[in-house]
């Protein structure tokens, strides 16, 4: 049993146990978009060139988002399943999760440092680099290419230590992460002249400093998961069945910057540059506003894994309750700021009036089911926890591929405003996907509490 100075699993009160992981994991999200943003800042702002080096920087995010979407694969489906061997006393084959995991990473990160520096212009020209941009977005990803294993381990590893329960120390890798990455910004930037270069230097060596903390720790003597070589060895029926959870969180994060290319090709088709202009505020108040739901599934995670592994059902039935009710009332509490306050989140990012009208009117109309994704995200995430792969991907594929980028391009086909019928894509695809992840997930999870009764 996790015997933490922090938390016990098994032990600790369930409402205390959840906000205590809860916090440090939202703070972590929001600390991380903070620094995201400071890195964006400084970039725009060097001389002669901020404009470009600001856009090819944009470019290459969605590039940024798929190589980090790996990362997920390998830890986000380990992390639950070695939660759940601990929950089950079986700390031997938890570590054994672990050190297939880290050795998936380094792998993971070899070829993915190969593919992105041998492909990286195509690759950008793909995500909408131009003649213009193209040299800063080259110039940044040759540089984060090189440092992909420090991204890719900090990311990875760091999952195995907020399943023991180690908020703190896990909210700690994103600070000393950030912390390092803004003071190194300006040096290497305008101190050394380094530009775009110096920024994604910045970055690989703050991911790196990260990459020692998360390491030390798990090979340290707090860490009850142990990061040793004897469970380096890749080992199929351990790390396939991590790999299969993982492919939820690896869908849901890759595919981000897919859908972000279908709704900026129909939206531009419809309605021009505004329209474009439009999804992409709409596009980052959603995905800042969802980092507290994101931070509260991942509270949750450790304790839903642990007392499931455990058979204490009870434990896990108290948890699920509390994390659905408190996304619940989250996103019911940001749906009506944006309905009631659309202006605010508008005036954020833009001061243009035309730009600003269209984007009141489309928020209202693309958050319209948004007090519903509580449940979604709920239910989505403690599937993972359970350790159930099939159904997990299955809703991971459910709402983006098979329900929202199909309506985005059928919808203006049957609705005179067209415009309108892309932004009403999102409510209706959320709706649905929400239906069938609440049914899905009641029955599932009466199966469970059936086999737990009876084991």
């Amino acid at each position: 049993m996790i015997q933490s100075k922090e938390t016990n699993l098994g032990k600790d009160r369930v409402g205390r146990l959840f906000f205590a992981l809860a916090v440090p994991a939202i703070t972590s999200q929001v600390v991380n978009a903070l620094y995201n943003m400071v890195d964006r800042m400084y970039i725009g702002h060097i001389p002669g060139s901020g404009a470009s080096a600001l856009t090819g920087v944009g470019v290459a995010f969605p590039l940024i988002m798929i190589i980090s979407a790996f990362a997920a694969l390998v830890s986000m489906g380990g992390a639950p399943r070695a939660s759940i061997m601990m929950g089950k006393g079986d700390n031997e084959q938890a570590n054994k999760i672990l050190g297939n995991c880290f050795t998936a990473l380094v792998i993971t990160s070899v070829v993915l440092t190969a593919v992105t520096m041998i492909f990286c212009e195509p690759l950008l020209m793909m995500f909408g680099a131009s003649e213009n941009t193209i040299v800063y977005a080259k110039a940044y990803m040759m540089i984060y290419a090189a440092g992909t294993i420090f991204v890719q381990l900090t990311l990875g590893m760091n999952a195995f230590i907020s399943a023991q329960g180690f908020s703190r120390v896990s909210m700690l890798t994103v600070i000393i992460g950030a912390i390092t990455n803004i003071v190194l910004d300006p040096i290497l930037i305008f101190g050394f002249n380094m530009g775009v270069r110096g920024a994604a230097l910045a970055t690989v060596l703050s991911q790196a400093v990260s990459t020692v903390w998360v390491l030390q720790f798990l090979s340290g003597k707090k860490s009850q998961l142990k990061l040793h070589p004897k469970y380096f060895n890749i080992n199929a029926k351990i790390l396939f069945p991590a790999l299969a959870l993982g492919v939820a969180p690896f869908i849901m994060q890759s595919t981000e910057s897919l859908l972000v290319l279908c709704f900026n090709s129909s939206l531009l088709k419809y309605g021009g540059d505004l329209a474009v202009g439009a999804m992409t505020i709409l596009s980052s108040v959603m995905q800042f506003s969802m980092l507290p739901l994101q931070g509260l599934t991942q509270g949750a995670q450790p304790i839903i894994s642990f007392n499931y592994g455990a058979g204490n059902i009870d434990r896990v039935k108290k948890a699920f309750h509390l994390l659905l009710a408190s996304c619940l009332i989250y996103s019911t509490v940001m749906w009506g700021l944006c309905m009631l306050f659309p202006q605010m989140f508008a005036a954020i990012f833009t001061s243009d009036p035309a730009l600003t009208q269209i984007t009141v009117w489309a928020l209202r109309i693309y958050i319209a089911a948004v007090f519903l994704m509580g449940a979604q995200l709920a239910c989505q995430q403690t599937f993972i926890a359970l350790g159930n792969a099939k159904i997990s991907t299955f809703l991971a594929l459910l709402r983006k591929i098979i329900l929202l980028i199909p309506l985005i391009y059928i919808l203006p086909n049957f609705i005179e405003n067209k415009v309108f019928a892309v932004f009403v894509a999102e409510p209706i695809a959320d709706t649905i996907s929400v239906l069938v992840t609440i049914t899905l997930f009641f029955r599932f999870f009466r199966a469970v509490e059936h086999e737990q009764v009876h084991a």
